[in-house]
């Protein structure tokens, strides 16, 4: 009887396990390639739950470091990731770069002539951008407008992360906004894609936090021929093999 028990006591044990949802951190700039990447894998895999977590990479990174349950992040840089592996919060092994970033400077108005000379006129008044110190992507356009002479009456406007950037600028609270290109990439308007060497390289990295089996197959799918081509579909540049 005891024997049943046990046996019984660790098929539900299994069960639950296998029940469980992956649960990704995910940098606000690859919310919308992660969804598509979801859909695709769920193709393969319909049993399997996976729950998504936006916020910025430095807000995920805090929320990981105070045991929030996550199985995986995707970060928008390759700072954290880093950190976290050296601190023993993730996986011997399993951080990787999966997507390189883009930033662009963004308007819903046509006909702009986003860049340099524009700014400097300060014909762009109001300009959005992610908070520098939790955002990759708010470092990266903040390294732009250092080395832009900005006239006193351009003003910026932060958000959290490059998703409230975005928001900013598409509901017309700020006329521009550095954000990623994969956030833009098809949605008209006018952009401007700065030179990559008038910013740090966005290694954007990845890393398992917890070695479960639906955890590393999900996370092992994000690096197949199949996930990197969407991954440049979207608008990023992937690492060599």
């Amino acid at each position: 009887m005891r024997v049943l028990l046990l046996l019984a006591s660790l098929i539900l044990s299994v069960a639950a396990s296998a029940a469980e949802p992956v649960r990704v951190a995910v940098a606000a700039n690859f919310a919308k390639p992660l969804e598509t990447l979801v859909a695709l894998y769920g193709k393969d895999h319909p049993d399997v739950t996976i729950e998504t977590t936006v916020a910025s990479t430095g807000k995920l990174a805090a929320q990981i470091r105070q045991g929030a349950p996550f199985d995986l992040f995707l970060a928008a840089d390759d700072r954290r990731p880093m950190e976290l592996d050296e601190e023993g919060l993730g996986v011997t092994g399993t951080r990787r770069v999966y997507a390189l970033g883009r930033l662009a400077l963004w308007s819903p108005e046509q006909g702009l002539d986003l860049g340099p000379a524009l700014l400097e006129r300060g014909d762009l008044s109001l300009i959005a951008l992610a908070n520098p110190r939790l955002a990759p992507y708010g470092a990266a356009g903040q390294a732009v407008l250092d080395t832009l002479a900005l006239p006193a009456s351009v003003k910026v406007v932060q958000g959290e992360n490059v998703g409230q950037a975005y928001h900013f600028v598409s509901s017309g609270a700020a006329r521009a906004g550095f954000v990623a290109f994969s956030q833009v990439r098809g949605a008209g308007g006018s952009l401007w894609l700065p030179d990559g060497d008038l910013y740090p390289t966005i290694e954007q990295q990845s890393l398992l936090l917890k070695d479960r089996a639906e955890a590393r197959a999900f996370y092992e799918f994000l690096g197949s021929d199949a996930a990197r081509a969407r991954i440049e579909e979207a608008g990023y540049g992937v690492a060599p093999r």
